[in-house]
């Protein structure tokens, strides 16, 4: 199993001979107007891709799937819509299954709450996108568990450390976990993805896993950078087994 975070949430998985993309952000950067309701008027993404675009269509051709934790514009962005062919199997929560296929895509797999492809045991997960109003407007988000080659991959996705991650973390035991971290907020109410200190609690309660925290510098409401993230990890004592990869980085699993 292989992992290379590109930007954002936006990774690529490799396992069991397939090759899957999640959470695609493909568009060149400040291509879109910043998050409405924050404090930054940044345009998005905040940062370019590792690549050069014209390497974009050799990534597509490349792919066996696309991996979806939920529609919001920096996980499923219009330039990813365009690209991706639309007979590409795209795995998702179910809440989204319905837009999926009125933006013309067939083969939209909904996990609910589990699934089999390809040799690969997909399992959904939940998770809090922010708390009261806030979360309540973010809508469905989902997390993934994938098992193979004896190991567990789980994906947290825009979540804050709540009951849900803990409940994956104690049911699926992974090996290797990637949350969405930033504490991404707007102008009012709180974070709406793991801050430094969640990072860390998930570190504490998974004490076995390796743990990677993504989603940093790349959209306009996120108010932790990696050097406060890698800052705060390392005052806790965790800098050994919690990273904070580049854009571009194969993870260590």
């Amino acid at each position: 199993m292989q992992v290379q975070l590109i930007r954002n949430a936006t990774l690529l998985l490799k396992v069991g001979g397939k090759t899957l993309l999640v959470d695609p952000l493909l568009a060149p950067r400040f291509q879109y107007d910043p998050i409405p309701q924050t404090a930054n008027p940044i345009r998005n993404p905040t940062a370019e891709l590792p690549f050069a675009a014209a390497e974009l269509p050799a990534l597509v051709a490349s792919l066996d799937a696309v991996l979806l934790t939920h529609t919001h514009l920096d996980h499923w962005d219009p330039v990813a819509q365009q690209l991706l062919p639309k007979a590409l199997p795209i795995l998702c929560q179910p809440a989204d299954a319905e837009t999926l296929r009125a933006a013309g895509f067939t083969q939209v797999l909904p996990i609910d709450p589990e699934r089999d492809w390809e040799g690969i045991r997909i399992y959904r997960t939940g998770g809090q996108h922010g708390l009261g109003d806030i979360g309540r407007r973010m809508g469905t988000v989902s997390g993934f568990v994938l098992e193979a080659e004896g190991q567990r991959l789980y994906l947290a996705g825009d979540t804050i450390w709540c009951e849900e991650v803990q409940q994956a973390l104690d049911r699926y035991q992974p090996t290797t976990i990637i949350v969405n971290a930033g504490a991404a907020q707007f102008l009012q109410g709180g974070p709406i993805v793991m801050t430094a200190a969640d990072v860390a609690q998930v570190a504490r309660h998974a004490p076995r896993a390796t743990i990677h925290a993504v989603h940093l510098e790349a959209v306009n409401h996120c108010a932790e950078d990696r050097a406060a993230t890698r800052a705060y990890l390392a005052q806790q004592g965790l800098a050994a087994r919690v990273h904070v990869p580049t854009d571009g980085q194969w993870l260590t699993m």
